[in-house]
């Protein structure tokens, strides 16, 4: 039953970088859950590899280059999902930082 929760809070962290950035669009509710969902999947099963392909380059960036592959994976749910639109990589940079502290927020307020 957690998961639901997480899932429902992540939903609402999408929702809010909507609210938040122009260059992100979300349809509706339903459209945020099913990005929720996918985001889920995509982080954690593809966000791994391209961590462990890019490692060098993180080393030298001393970890920010973390944020430009969450970037990338915040995109590739936008092209996956219908509903979910981001315009621009500067649009799914800032979703993804908005959407993580969201979610870090609104998870540490509602779980036990």
């Amino acid at each position: 039953m957690g998961w639901v929760l997480s899932l429902l809070l992540n939903s609402a962290a999408l929702l809010a970088a909507d609210y938040l950035i122009d260059s992100i669009q979300i349809d509706g509710f339903a459209s945020a859950l099913l990005a929720a969902l996918v985001l889920g999947f995509v982080n954690t099963f593809i966000r791994p590899i391209l961590v462990f392909l890019t490692f060098p380059m993180t080393v030298l960036t001393l970890g920010l280059f973390i944020l430009v592959i969450n970037a990338v994976t915040f995109g590739l749910v936008s092209w996956l999902v219908p509903g979910f639109h981001v315009y621009s990589f500067g649009g799914a940079f800032a979703g993804a930082i908005i959407t993580g502290v969201t979610s870090w927020i609104l998870n540490a307020i509602f779980s036990d």
